[in-house]
């Protein structure tokens, strides 16, 4: 078996050392090199030739953002951030998604985590799976949205009329429906491409599992609502859900919707992990079924495993809903929308950019 040749960039001498160690104790990973910065890198990149690069955020001479962004602009490779859990590191470190970064690592304690030892699986397996990786799906979104129209192109006018009427009725019909949205491993960089083409006008709630460590999905949604229409934010427990509004999951713990009153509110807790995630696509799910009243839209995007799928399952058995999967074409890993796929749970298959299309079809019918 051909072992992954990787490519270890961080300033600390000692940490590339630590992740060095990690990583030649995985037969299936060969340790080729490794660098003190990103400008290091760029020239180690063209001696060695790298399947996967790990690299610090936070470095003197070129930073991993500026190393990052050279490289998918000259020789794309999957690269995985090892970033510190403060403020500026978690900024940084979603730049670095929306950038073409396939995942990230948290540090357990800062620049030089000497516990590093606790994140050794999670760093092993993620090479493995960015190895995997088609690079050729990686589109990276830039600037704003396309307009609406734009990006509904493939309807008639006699049907974009029809929809923005739809979208100015009275919310009474409107309010009746929920938007769910499932993703993992290149799911910044996928939000980012379909909650940009929602209208400020759209007349739903959004809600949104995302897998991330704590800390890290504040500064997602912070960024996803500078480059959105829509209002994007973190969810937090016992809040009132809006239409034109996108939640995300707390990093770290479940995101739930109950029904209270006339009313949808957040619940946000740390039960129990799920099949190993929390927050969890399935728990998201399995709550918004057990709304009545309601027409339910859930979209399945790229991520490894199959957490979705169970709960896509309660959510159709129930009646009312409508299914859509990423298709393999786009998905950075076709895992999760395979296994809903294999499941038989999902109406539509679209490409990355026909999601929103597709959703909106559901939205305003």
């Amino acid at each position: 078996m051909k072992q992954v040749k990787v490519l270890i960039v961080d300033d600390s001498a000692f940490m590339r050392k630590l992740i060095s160690q990690f990583l030649k104790e995985d037969h299936q990973i060969e340790v080729v090199g490794t660098a003190r910065n990103g400008e290091d890198a760029l020239t180690k990149i063209k001696q060695l030739n790298p399947d996967v690069i790990t690299m610090d955020v936070e470095m003197p001479t070129m930073d991993g953002i500026e190393a990052l962004k050279k490289i998918m602009t000259h020789n794309p490779i999957p690269v995985i951030m090892l970033s510190s859990t403060t403020k500026e590191g978690t900024e940084n470190t979603i730049v670095a998604m929306q950038y073409g970064a396939i995942d990230f690592i948290a540090k357990p304690s800062g620049g030089i985590s000497l516990d590093l030892h606790k994140v050794k699986d999670e760093i092993v397996s993620k090479v493995l799976l960015a190895s995997k990786v088609n690079m050729n799906n990686l589109q990276i979104p830039t600037g704003k949205a396309k307009s609406i129209t734009s990006s509904l192109a493939k309807y008639s006018k006699i049907e974009l009329r029809s929809m923005s009427q739809l979208s100015h009725n009275s919310s009474k019909q409107a309010n009746k429906k929920i938007l769910c949205i499932g993703t993992s491993t290149g799911g910044p960089r996928a939000l980012q491409k379909v909650l940009q083409g929602f209208p400020k006008s759209i007349n739903v709630p959004i809600i949104i599992v995302q897998h991330m460590p704590a800390g890290f999905t504040k500064s997602l949604a912070s960024r996803l609502n500078s480059l959105c229409d829509i209002c994007v934010k973190e969810g937090e427990n016992g809040e009132i859900i809006q239409n034109g509004t996108a939640y995300i999951a707390p990093g770290g713990s479940h995101l739930k919707v109950k029904k209270v009153g006339t009313s949808l509110v957040l619940q946000i807790d740390q039960s129990s992990i799920k099949n190993g995630h929390r927050p969890s696509v399935d728990v998201m799910l399995e709550s918004v079924s057990e709304i009545s009243g309601y027409m339910k839209i859930a979209i399945i995007m790229t991520g490894m495993g199959s957490d979705g799928t169970e709960g896509l399952k309660t959510l159709k058995s129930k009646g009312n809903a409508k299914a859509i999967a990423e298709s393999q074409d786009t998905s950075i890993v076709f895992g999760m929308p395979k296994s809903a796929i294999a499941a038989n749970v999902i109406d539509d298959v679209a490409d990355l950019g026909d999601i929103t299309p597709t959703a909106l079809k559901y939205i305003y019918q």
